[in-house]
């Protein structure tokens, strides 16, 4: 029991440090570009939930210890947490646009680091895979707030499709039925972000940031709903045969 609560003493110190990190970042912002109360406060909520959702998680999963890939996971959910200020500042003043772009390009960019480091040293964990994918899942809904300021509240529907899904879990649960591995689904899931940065760093055209926009979202509407099929016809297909329990279901795997 003793060593038990040493471990989760060790987890939960790795949750703090993120979240001092994460104030350190925004102190950082506020003094370069002279954040306004709503970045600030956003930041600071998201900090917050962060450490929050994040040590519960921890305490509830009992693992050993943090793991690289989940330090690389939270310094992205750090970046995160800089690139939503911003956007939430952004509705006040105009922060500049080049360093949300660089903070989002980061963010991305490990996106393919931390499953790659939890491969090779053997730490993966659902815990950790769940935690990635909530960064993304976040970091495109705080991305589609941004370029619906362009293009209108429509493009909300990027960020917005995968809470309404696990929405509609809820009510029907043979949606939670997992998945067979699909690399289109991955492919899809990453060009969210590639294209909603693209369109919100303005380096195109209007016509063509508004195509690379549709584009986006053609193609997540084209995923989710091939799986919804899927899921739904496996659903019939498992009634008929043996009833089955449901399953989280997990969009996206290190």
């Amino acid at each position: 029991m003793a060593l038990n609560n040493t471990f989760d003493a060790r987890l939960q110190q790795e949750t703090a440090v993120g979240a001092g990190v994460q104030i350190l970042l925004l102190a950082l912002l506020g003094s370069a570009i002279g954040m306004g109360p709503a970045g600030w406060l956003t930041g600071l909520a998201f900090a917050f939930a962060t450490w929050a959702v994040l040590s519960r998680a921890l305490h509830r999963s009992r693992l050993s210890s943090f793991g690289p890939a989940n330090r690389v996971t939270l310094g992205r959910a750090t970046l995160v947490g800089g690139v939503t200020a911003l956007v939430a500042d952004s509705f006040e003043s105009s922060p500049p646009v080049t360093l949300l772009v660089g903070l989002t390009a980061v963010a991305l960019i490990l996106d393919g680091v931390d499953g790659k480091v939890a491969r090779r040293t053997g730490t993966s964990s659902a815990l950790g895979a769940r935690f990635d994918m909530e960064v993304d899942a976040f970091l495109i809904l705080v991305l589609s707030v941004y370029v619906s300021m362009q293009f209108g509240p429509w493009v909300l529907l990027i960020g917005g499709m995968r809470y309404g899904f696990v929405a509609a879990a809820r009510v029907a649960p043979w949606l939670n039925a997992p998945l067979p591995p699909s690399f289109a689904r991955k492919t899809v899931a990453a060009l969210q972000g590639i294209c909603l940065l693209l369109a919100g760093a303005e380096l195109l055209p209007r016509a063509a940031n508004l195509t690379v926009v549709l584009l986006a979202l053609g193609s997540l509407v084209w995923s989710f709903g091939r799986d919804v099929l899927w899921l739904w016809r496996n659903s019939r297909t498992a009634a008929v045969e043996v009833p089955a329990e449901p399953r989280v279901l997990e969009l996206a795997a290190r």
